[in-house]
């Protein structure tokens, strides 16, 4: 049996004890060029003042990013035959030009918004206000999700194993066409993809927390649906002091900045 063949058997084998396989294989030997997405620490925190229907409301944006510093870069790819969602796979390059393909890593949804119209991956990256001392979560967040692409150079002047000479995934998802059945959307090695403060979604709603110490939390690929080389660099946050005084927007202070944990203690 050839090394297709032994790749059909395992499949059928998996199928019929009653599991499924996380990912489709190729039959090269190559070794798989993972990304590793880094998120990086939250910035530009600020509260804003905004009128809305439910009257005002007080909103703290920030900044976000996640590089991808991996071996490979993160590929989407978002098919569906019906329904409003997209299924998305994730295509893995391997060293000898191969790919597989793991499976159903998460949705993607036509997001319309003030900012934009266009297909984002859900769940990719995730907000959180909570209390430093036991961790416990104040507010979660309400973002729609993202539209991967190379935003920005994560490794300037230089090119890394793997990245290209200049940014490869750059088109809009799909920007005004809610009617696609398909799409990619990825990071390349070396790049990143960002968000301004105060973009869709990119704040907590502050209007009832007290004043007092909160950690703000950014956690890229939560859920671990995406593969990945390492998943120790996911996680950041921010410990700041929000300060209230009646008749004023709230402010805010950053005590301290801490990349690769959720647990930033000052």
């Amino acid at each position: 049996m050839g090394a297709a063949g032994r790749a059909t058997a395992i499949l059928v084998l998996a199928l019929i004890g009653g599991f499924a396989l996380a990912s489709s294989t190729t039959a090269s030997g190559g070794e798989d060029l993972l990304p590793d997405l880094d998120q990086a620490v939250p910035r530009d925190l600020e509260v804003q003042r905004v009128k809305t229907g439910d009257g005002t409301r007080y909103r703290l944006g920030f900044e976000s990013a996640v590089m991808n510093l991996g071996d490979g870069p993160l590929i989407v790819d978002g098919t569906r035959t019906s329904g409003e969602k997209m299924r998305a796979d994730q295509v893995i390059k391997s060293s000898d030009e191969d790919s597989r393909v793991r499976r159903d890593v998460g949705r993607l949804r036509f997001a319309r918004s003030e900012d934009h119209r266009h297909w984002h991956l859900l769940g990719f990256d995730r907000y959180e206000l909570r209390l430093p001392d036991d961790g416990s979560l104040v507010t979660p967040d309400r973002k729609t999700g993202f539209c991967l692409g190379d935003r920005y150079d994560a490794v300037p002047g230089s090119t890394p194993p793997g990245g290209p000479d200049q940014a490869f995934y750059n088109t809009s998802c799909g920007l005004s066409q809610p009617k696609l059945r398909s799409l990619r959307e990825g990071i390349s090695v070396g790049y990143g993809d960002d968000y301004r403060a105060q973009l869709e979604g990119q704040f907590l709603d502050v209007t009832k927390v007290p004043a007092g110490r909160y950690l703000l939390v950014h956690r890229a690929n939560q859920r671990r649906r995406l593969e990945e080389t390492s998943y120790e660099n996911n996680d950041a946050s921010v410990l700041f002091e929000l300060r209230r005084e009646s008749g004023e927007t709230p402010t805010v202070e950053v005590l301290e900045s801490c990349s690769d944990t959720a647990t930033c203690e000052g």
